[in-house]
């Protein structure tokens, strides 16, 4: 288990001077990132977490250069598909990534641990880059650097966090609206944007699938039972009256073919599968069903894993989207204290849920905290299919931070959603 070095990453002014102040980053004048351009913006991003207040960020971080580097990579998003082919070459190993939730110092750790992207090294992200830890913004602007400086070494998909309604209720719209000021819509905006560019799913070496919650089903046309939209505040309940026997598994053609720029995953209608991809969660009982407890996706049990493998020739399923807190609410499931547990073992491989933010969430409202650690996966040639993996704990002290959501009202595990305030639209209709 790596352990980080608390005089290495957290220095007192006993140890050693504070850094002084770096000045405002600037976009690279031939408008082309640098391994340096980037390792100068994590110190940066570091030392304005620790010596300057949170609404002083523009200072250093100005809102042009936000939007900029958030188009930038945008643009390269936007041109990968739903379903990214990731094919390492024979002396690259891939490192795959759970949810980071704004946690910032953990991932520049994990980044230092795993060894930095490179062209030897690929990263894939499965999502949940911002909400509830107080530097999703820092967290997120500093892995689409290292899209842009590496696009075909750094993968990053969308988790259900990087969503219209998530971030409204859990922190990040918050974060921005009171980094920014002024400028905070505008910039919330621009990050909006970006979340819907985010690809779904990867898979890895011919053999791999990674996406954020899991599998989905086919597509069933349905038609929609909401005639208008939904008024902030009012309750919906999922339609769970679905006749389980239509539902089935659906394809990797279906997958490439759904329609991803959506505010907000849809809840129901034609297009379930981002939901699905998102929101879904494994169960050890057999078969595929609705998600009753989160009210959108899919429970899914060991027969399905075993169906997608052999179905696909693959022979893992990498997924995150649970943390230690929706855990401890599930029994029938292992419990996420290492920051990974395989669900389902079954004749052509395993289902892994990875988790890689340690001592998680941030704040919580009781003094007994879940104290996990967090963890991510290598995948080495030349099988890329037998996961090593690297349990980390948190880089402690953290900074002092203040929430940007109601941490003691809003439940951890994303139970019980609003799905009426949910905005199947786009941001740029």
């Amino acid at each position: 288990m790596s352990q980080p070095d608390a005089a290495a990453d957290d220095p007192s002014p006993s140890q050693s001077p504070t850094p002084p102040r770096p000045p405002p980053v600037a976009w690279p004048e031939d408008g082309a990132l640098t391994r340096d351009w980037v390792a100068g913006l994590t110190a940066t991003l570091d030392w304005c977490s620790r010596s300057l207040p949170a609404d002083r960020l523009p200072d250093v971080l100005p809102a042009a250069l936000v939007q900029r580097l958030v188009l930038t990579a945008s643009v390269i998003l936007h041109r990968e598909p739903n379903l990214v082919r990731v094919d390492p070459r024979p002396d690259q190993a891939v490192v795959v990534v759970g949810d980071v939730h704004g946690q910032l110092h953990d991932v520049i750790f994990l980044l230092r641990d795993a060894g930095f992207p490179s062209d030897d090294r690929v990263f894939v992200f499965n999502g949940d880059y911002v909400d509830r830890g107080a530097w999703g913004l820092e967290t997120f602007l500093l892995l689409l650097a290292w899209k842009v400086l590496l696009p075909n070494s750094v993968f990053l998909l969308r988790g259900n966090h990087e969503s219209k309604y998530c971030t409204s209720v859990y922190g990040f719209e918050q974060e921005v609206n009171f980094k920014y000021k002024g400028q905070g819509p505008q910039v919330y905006r621009k990050f909006l944007r970006c979340f819907e560019d985010l690809p779904l799913a990867t898979i890895i070496a011919g053999c791999v699938y990674t996406a954020h919650g899991g599998i989905f089903r086919g597509t069933i046309v349905m038609p929609s039972k909401r005639t208008k939209k939904g008024k902030k505040g009012n309750k919906y309940k999922a339609n769970s009256s679905i006749d389980p026997t239509l539902m089935k598994l659906g394809s990797l053609d279906e997958l490439l073919k759904a329609r991803r720029t959506v505010l907000d995953p849809p809840w129901e209608g034609s297009n379930l599968i981002p939901g699905d991809v998102l929101w879904s969660d494994p169960s050890l009982e057999m078969g595929l069903s609705s998600n009753k407890e989160r009210g959108i996706g899919l429970l899914w049990g060991p027969d399905i894993t075993q169906q997608f493998l052999y179905t696909n020739n693959l022979k893992l399923i990498i997924r995150s989207h649970e943390g230690p807190d929706a855990r401890d609410k599930r029994h029938d499931l292992l419990g996420m204290d290492n920051g990974y547990t395989i669900d389902h073992h079954v004749e052509c491989g395993k289902l892994i849920t990875l988790f890689s933010a340690p001592d998680y969430p941030q704040f919580q409202a009781s003094e007994d905290r879940y104290n996990n650690c967090g963890a991510y996966i290598v995948l080495n040639p030349p099988d890329f299919s037998t996961p090593v993996f690297h349990s980390f704990e948190a880089v402690k002290p953290r900074p002092k931070a203040n929430p940007y959501y109601d941490f003691e009202d809003v439940i951890d595990s994303d139970e019980e959603l609003n799905l009426g305030a949910m905005d199947d639209g786009s941001a740029s209709s």
